[in-house]
């Protein structure tokens, strides 16, 4: 996806998300975040927009804490969710495309780097207002949740300090049937090393559409499909959390 793109995403799934919140209540249960209602969600991605307007707005090189939750609630919490999230949209879309600042993640550019991250944040969260509002989430498109994937497993996941490691090598593949895409994970002791399409017989497979693998790779839904060893499937849902920053 281009940045273009990601922008848009990210401008249209912040809308849905507040939407839903708004009909849900700011004390409605998310049950996709144990422990969490929707104020808290809310006020978690209201710090998450912010903290990401401010490195790209400001030129940031170096990593800073975000802000702080909002003490806000109701409809001024709603409100100030949609503030946050407007400035972000107006950032990325007025930056220049060459502008310097401080990413987590490789990508083509910093620009390139936030407007994909802050539209995956803002995609799951919006999945999980959905859900506290009625059960099920709306459409995700399949590209979009191709690239989520990607930057999961290629991303995410290629760092350090993911927690996905195994004492005997394993081999994960994930494939979403309905975009003809494979990823192949090598889990072991050390950092994971996931690949395009990939070659070895696969301990455990993971297949479905791409947008439920998606929110399922989120631990947001069940996995659609496991083939071979399901404590591998386990073992994902169990240490692959990834931390907000």
């Amino acid at each position: 996806m281009e940045t273009s793109e990601h922008i848009e995403t990210l401008a249209e799934e912040g809308r849905l998300l507040a939407r839903a919140a708004e009909s849900a209540g700011t004390a409605a249960k998310v049950p996709t975040c144990p422990g969490w209602d929707v104020r808290d969600l809310l006020r978690h991605v209201s710090m998450v927009h912010r903290w990401a307007t401010a490195f790209v707005a400001e030129e940031r090189m170096a990593y800073h804490p975000g802000e702080g939750l909002a003490e806000l609630d109701g409809a001024e919490l709603v409100a100030w969710f949609r503030e946050g999230h407007e400035r972000l949209v107006r950032t990325l879309t007025d930056a220049r495309p060459d502008v310097r600042c401080w990413t987590f993640l490789p990508a083509p550019s910093p620009l390139a780097f936030w407007a994909r991250r802050q539209a995956h944040e803002t995609t799951v969260h919006r999945v999980d207002a959905e859900f506290a509002l009625a059960g099920t989430p709306g459409v995700i498109p399949i590209e979009l949740a191709v690239d989520g994937i990607e930057e999961l497993l290629l991303g995410f996941h290629a760092r350090a300090r993911s927690k996905v490691r195994s004492d005997v090598p394993r081999l994960l593949r994930v494939r979403a049937t309905d975009a003809g895409r494979t990823w192949t994970v090598r889990i072991s002791q050390g950092v994971p090393v996931a690949e395009r399409e990939g070659a070895g017989e696969a301990d455990c497979e993971l297949s479905g559409p791409a947008a439920r693998l998606y929110l399922s790779l989120w631990n947001r839904l069940p996995f659609p499909r496991i083939t071979g060893d399901a404590t591998l499937a386990a073992l994902w849902r169990e240490r692959s959390a990834i931390n907000w920053t």
